[in-house]
């Protein structure tokens, strides 16, 4: 969504905002400054978005909007991650850094004062956002674009609309202070490989290979597309799914076998390779490299 569209809606929604804004970096992408209030994530919900994440040990978390710096603080101490906070706000940033002194953990995070859409956040294995509707899409293909495949991207309350989650959580918060329900969603992404296009596909099994060619259509992780076959044409793949660079694709009966088989997967840039599977076992191999 362009950037001068968002901050439209979001000026038009201003009395909204007053209520339901997440935190006072939620404009920074808007080259604005909106006087909005800073609400902090509950400490609840910040530790399910870390599990959720799955961060760990030498993990680079980068958060968005991180406010008190709470969730910097909280992957630092309780799961030996590092990496830094994006805030709008320098009384917020001075505080931050000032708790990451005093507990400890400054030599691993840090807190900026900058916008959020030019900041550099390629290097994450994990990124935080407690965000605006509205900026979380206008983020998004800052974040598909820039992110590594299999980066982890956790949201508070707010999804990515088109882009569905692979998992999402309710947490219930008896003193959530924003909104009338007293509970949080928690959404994660995995950030999906890019697929689409079309791929000199090899079949290997028994001692023999065979070549042909392979199309595959893409929306986010979902993956839909055909293979050619010979004396069959064009044989539809179904059930794609992307979970970072891994890649399942599912065959129908009769293409490969009578039954349904499963081509599993890894991407590496322009090739793929992995084994196919009827009923759990391997009984073949196969790789593919872009056209």
């Amino acid at each position: 969504m362009p950037i001068v569209e968002t901050f439209r809606r979001l000026i038009a929604g201003l009395a909204w905002l007053a209520l339901a804004c997440p935190c006072t970096a939620a404009a920074q992408g808007l080259g604005k400054e909106l006087d909005t209030p800073y609400v902090p994530t509950p400490q609840a919900v910040v530790d399910r978005m870390l599990d959720m994440a799955q961060v760990k040990a030498g993990d680079i978390v980068i958060d968005l909007g991180s406010g008190d710096g709470r969730i910097m603080i909280t992957a630092a101490q309780r799961h030996g991650a590092q990496g830094f906070g994006v805030e709008i706000d320098p009384r917020l940033v001075q505080r931050s850094n000032e708790e990451a002194r005093r507990l400890g953990v400054a030599d691993r995070v840090k807190f900026l004062r900058q916008d959020l859409f030019n900041t550099d956040f390629h290097e994450a294995n994990v990124l935080t956002l407690y965000l605006l509707p509205d900026v979380n899409i206008a983020l998004r293909p800052k974040i598909l674009a820039e992110l590594k495949p299999g980066t982890r991207v956790v949201s508070h309350d707010y999804d990515m609309r088109e882009w569905r989650p692979d998992a999402e959580e309710t947490i219930p918060v008896p003193g959530k202070t924003v909104g009338m329900r007293k509970e949080s969603m928690v959404y994660l992404w995995i950030v999906p490989a890019r697929v689409e296009g079309e791929w000199i596909f090899e079949l290997s099994s028994g001692g023999k290979a065979r070549k042909t060619r392979l199309v595959l259509q893409q929306s986010f992780q979902f993956v839909s597309g055909s293979v050619e076959l010979t004396g069959q044409g064009d044989v539809l793949v179904s059930d794609g799914r992307l979970r970072g660079e891994e890649l399942r694709l599912v065959l129908p009966p009769g293409a490969l076998d009578r039954g349904p088989v499963e081509l599993v997967g890894r991407v590496r840039g322009d090739s793929l390779s992995g084994t196919v599977r009827r009923g759990g076992r391997e009984v073949a191999s196969w790789s593919a490299r872009r056209r």
